[in-house]
């Protein structure tokens, strides 16, 4: 990873990057809205467990991408409204209601712009705030993002955020140190990468299909490192109380180290005997 040059527009370079590579990730799936019809769910347990029962609740999905854990979460009960920067995620998510039969209201914005106006106009609220797996990390002020949170949770609201640990990406499959934990940003990258089709089976519990490979997304896009410090810290700072903290020995969806293996339900983690580091950690928090 690079992190010199400029940081100007990072939300406009991350549409256009997300706009082209969520295109290329739904081509790998099929039939989403006969799946969701069909009771269906793209969500892991682990995030079902830190949710808990979202039936009547207010939820709001922070940086929903194309809507498929939105509607699982609103088959539940809950009354989700989706925010996503990019114009092919949300357009794709309003289609994917629609059609599955399951309702969700999708909103197209910059999330912490978002934030701040339904916290003044009219003071929007939610129950809960749902932020999982390559959210943070797109954020270029964690202070204020974790400030807008704050502002549309509703009195004893909760936000619940499920990562891939940061420490991840310091290592190589040989467990050396290859960058930096304390990564200073802005992060430039070639562009967001078809993920879902290095996933396998992963993230496609409705089947797969190989849709265009090898992907090469033509927009560089912009991204940021915070540690578990700098999450909790921003939490505490913004005025929210951390009930949970909790690390896992495995990833859910996606192989984020090559030296990982599966270990069924659509997870990767340490093969037998090796000595394990966390791969995800999950956070909830509530507004007192």
């Amino acid at each position: 990873m690079k992190t010199d040059g400029p940081n100007e527009d990072a939300a406009a370079r991350n549409r256009r990057s997300w706009n082209a590579a969520t295109a290329a990730h739904n081509r790998h799936k099929l039939d989403q809205a006969g799946f969701l019809k069909r009771g269906g769910s793209t969500l892991f347990p682990d995030e079902l467990e830190l949710a808990g029962d979202v039936a009547g609740r207010r939820l709001l999905h922070l940086q929903c991408n194309s809507g498929q854990d939105s509607l699982s979460l609103a088959a539940l009960g809950a009354d989700v409204t989706g925010v996503d920067l990019s114009d092919e995620a949300i357009a794709f998510a309003r289609r994917l209601s629609e059609e599955s039969g399951i309702t969700a209201t999708f909103e197209r914005s910059e999330v912490c712009a978002w934030l701040e106006r339904a916290a003044s106009d009219g003071g929007r609220r939610f129950d809960v705030a749902f932020a999982t797996y390559g959210v943070l990390g797109w954020n270029e002020d964690i202070d204020r993002w974790m400030r807008g949170v704050h502002g549309v949770l509703a009195p004893g609201g909760r936000l619940v955020s499920l990562e891939f640990h940061p420490l991840v990406w310091s290592f190589d499959a040989d467990g050396r140190i290859v960058e930096p934990y304390f990564l200073e940003g802005p992060i430039h990258e070639p562009g967001v990468a078809d993920y879902v089709a290095a996933a396998g089976d992963g993230l496609t519990p409705m089947g797969r299909v190989d849709g265009v490979e090898p992907f090469e997304n033509p927009h560089p896009c912009v991204g940021f490192q915070w540690t578990v410090a700098d999450v909790v810290s921003a939490a505490i700072g913004a005025g929210l109380v951390i009930e949970r903290l909790v690390e896992y020995p495995y990833s859910n969806g996606a192989r984020v180290r090559p030296d990982l293996v599966d270990i069924g339900d659509r997870r990767y983690g340490f093969a037998e005997g090796t000595p394990a580091t966390p791969l995800m950690i999950g956070m909830v928090a509530r507004r007192d």
